[in-house]
């Protein structure tokens, strides 16, 4: 979006540059290449679920793993939003990849951590697309749980080693590195894991939607390097989580944005009694009706991600009015997508159902819509906030 010096009117507050759309337009003939249907079916059956070349074209030869990284912690620059642009044509795709836990998660989380050795090697190759992440860190609705953490950290010099269970880490199976929160004298410290090494055993678990595949990740003192404190951690992972939410938003409004395309141009083309369907009036409300909550959850997105980048609002409150607003479009429109196709719409072979698994996965990840709505009336009514503050990154 424009940057000007003066506060921006309504016409230009929410305008995306010429260079935004060209960054639209580069990842959606990435997608047309490499996230068509019967290679989303392909690599959902795979293990691990992603196709390795494609990730590191991204991060590579497209470089948007690297938006919202500074330049001289060799990324892309730019902000969130161009980042959220990016994922909302993934998300339109269904592209398979560990898109959540690398991009979303864990890359905000180490621009967001204090500069050391361990941030600089972990950061860079993720950027570059050469290795995959997870965040295997506990949150209730998007909300960072610190007596949830179940692993623990034992020191020996400059030495730390990792024992405990993470349950339903997102990417797990796919990642090379791991973040990780672990129990520590004074609190709760996050670490980095090589999940190649010794000491790391994944179980991956039977989901709904096989294009997100989540794992059970178990430490037997599995080596870690230390990442940031107990001072520091708290507030680096809710940074991350609150990315990571507005990222999810956007994923939710490109999918939910597919599915009204595709209603759209059945509702053209398929006759009943010799007319379209569009053209019957109960079509034509449900229709209408999808483009009014995909409008809405776009703004709630692109606000959040604008809010995050420019720091001109409360984090836990743009995050949560997204991901409540874009939760509930996501899973509506995919459920009135089903209902606009009738009977086909109905069938496993049709990609409706695809996106309907993962309209409802999301809904779950980092908070439901009812979980969000509560902690909006807990800042704005209540006038109460429990989550940490955005830390200033570090370069």
């Amino acid at each position: 979006m424009a940057d000007t010096d003066q506060t921006p009117n309504a016409s230009e507050q929410f305008a995306f540059t010429p260079e935004q759309q060209e960054l639209r337009t580069a990842i959606r003939g990435f997608c047309a290449e490499h996230s068509d249907e019967a290679t989303i079916r392909q690599l959902m059956e795979s293990r691990p679920a992603f196709d390795q070349k494609a990730w590191t074209r991204i991060g590579s030869e497209l470089g948007v793993l690297g938006l919202g990284v500074p330049e001289e912690l060799d990324g892309s620059g730019g902000g969130l939003v161009d980042a959220a642009i990016v994922v909302e044509e993934l998300g339109a795709a269904l592209f398979c990849g560990p898109v959540f836990g690398t991009l979303a998660l864990s890359i905000p989380a180490l621009v967001a951590a204090p500069e050391s050795p361990v941030r600089t090697e972990t950061l860079a190759p993720l950027v570059a697309g050469t290795r995959a992440a997870a965040f295997a860190v506990p949150d209730r609705g998007g909300r960072f749980a610190p007596d949830a953490v179940s692993v623990r950290a034992t020191s020996s010099g400059d030495t730390w080693t990792l024992s405990g269970t993470v349950a339903r880490v997102v990417d797990a199976d796919a990642a090379d590195t791991l973040l990780v929160t672990a129990v520590v004298p004074d609190g709760v410290s996050l670490f980095v894991v090589d999940a190649t090494e010794s000491g790391v055993e994944r179980t991956v678990l039977s989901t709904m939607d096989l294009t997100r595949p989540q794992a059970t990740v178990e430490f037997f003192d599995a080596p870690a390097r230390l990442l940031a404190d107990s001072s520091q951690a708290p507030e680096v992972c809710q940074h991350a989580l609150h990315v990571g939410s507005t990222l999810l938003a956007a994923e939710q409004v490109g999918a939910a944005q597919h599915l009204l395309d595709l209603s759209v141009a059945y509702a053209k083309e398929r006759l009943q009694f010799g007319r379209p369907i569009g053209s019957f009036q109960a079509v034509k409300h449900r229709i209408a009706d999808m483009l009014v909550e995909q409008e809405h959850a776009r703004s709630a997105a692109y606000y959040a991600a604008w809010a995050l980048q420019d720091r001109t609002d409360n984090p836990a409150l743009v995050t949560s009015i997204a991901q409540a607003t874009c939760s509930a479009a996501f899973t509506r429109i995919a459920t009135d997508t089903v209902q606009v196709h009738g009977g086909i719409g109905f069938t496993w072979e049709h990609q409706t159902h695809l996106y309907f698994k993962r309209a409802f996965t999301d809904a779950a990840l980092l908070g439901s819509a009812e979980e969000h709505r509560s902690r909006i009336a807990e800042l704005v009514l209540d006038g109460t906030t429990t989550d940490y503050e955005v830390p200033v990154a570090t370069g």
